[in-house]
């Protein structure tokens, strides 16, 4: 199996047991229902989990434009590779996203709301504003980056790292996720909200193409973030390029300060 081909099939699993879990949980005469916010942050992190056992050994399993691009950013991951990995995440998560439509079929039609129908998607912010949301996925994503790159300095048993980052998946969830949905993921994002754009979902409405930057940009940022902090913590590299990313943070961060303190 080519590389590319991994980071497909692995982006498409993480998008079928993620937003598969979502649909269950909205859309009506599902029998998990309102099935809460633990049990979709739960299903989120396993479906990271397996993904990766799927594809590890192949691709690394990135998963992830943000991943892709902040190994990049760091000299861990060649830039040849990136176009074909992010194009692979992307078309991965589209599939995955029609997989999860066709899947839950009768239940469009029962279910009125079209909210939810897109929830099941991609993300949407609890409340709109546009700087907050950007932020809220920056630094949930410069988290996810971070922890990535510092589990990968400890030695586990053999075949737990998945389950270990799939935990990480579920406490960012819980812990950073009720503001947005918790993309952390460009591709996871941007290929099921075209998905939901392109197919013939019964009674959906907008794919609200008016936020779908912020879960792009924002997790985009924070994991070049993440992964300068390691950088500049684990392994004393303080390269230009790592202070002004953290420089760029600080300026978003204030901003929004600024912002809300003002209004």
């Amino acid at each position: 199996m080519s590389i590319y081909l991994a980071e497909f099939i692995g982006t498409f699993l993480l998008i079928l047991f993620g937003g598969g879990v979502v649909a269950g949980a909205v859309l009506k005469h599902s029998k998990s229902e309102n099935a809460g916010w633990l049990t979709i942050c739960a299903a989120w992190g396993f479906g990271v989990a397996f993904a990766i056992y799927a594809v590890g050994s192949i691709s690394g399993a990135h998963l992830n434009p943000a991943v892709t691009l902040s190994l990049a950013f760091v000299g861990e991951f060649p830039w040849a590779k990136v176009p074909g990995y992010i194009l692979s995440q992307i078309f991965g998560a589209f599939t995955g996203g029609i997989i999860v439509w066709i899947f839950y079929m009768p239940l469009w039609s029962k279910t009125e709301d079209q909210g939810a129908k897109l929830a099941v998607f991609c993300t949407g912010p609890a409340i709109r504003s546009l700087l907050n949301n950007f932020i809220n996925e920056m630094l949930a994503t410069a988290i996810l980056i971070f922890a990535l790159l510092f589990i990968g300095t400890n030695n586990f048993t053999e075949g737990l790292n998945p389950l270990v980052i799939g935990v990480l998946i579920i406490a960012i969830g819980l812990s950073l996720g009720g503001t947005t949905g918790f993309a952390i993921n460009p591709a996871r994002d941007f290929g099921p909200r075209l998905a939901h754009f392109l197919m013939p979902i019964k009674g959906k409405g907008t794919s609200d193409w008016g936020y779908a930057l912020i879960p792009i940009a924002g997790p985009i940022l924070g994991g070049l973030i993440g992964a300068s902090a390691y950088q500049m913590l684990y392994k004393n590299e303080f390269l230009t390029m790592y202070w002004i990313v953290l420089s760029l943070a600080l300026i978003v961060l204030g901003t929004a300060v600024y912002k809300n303190v003002k209004s």
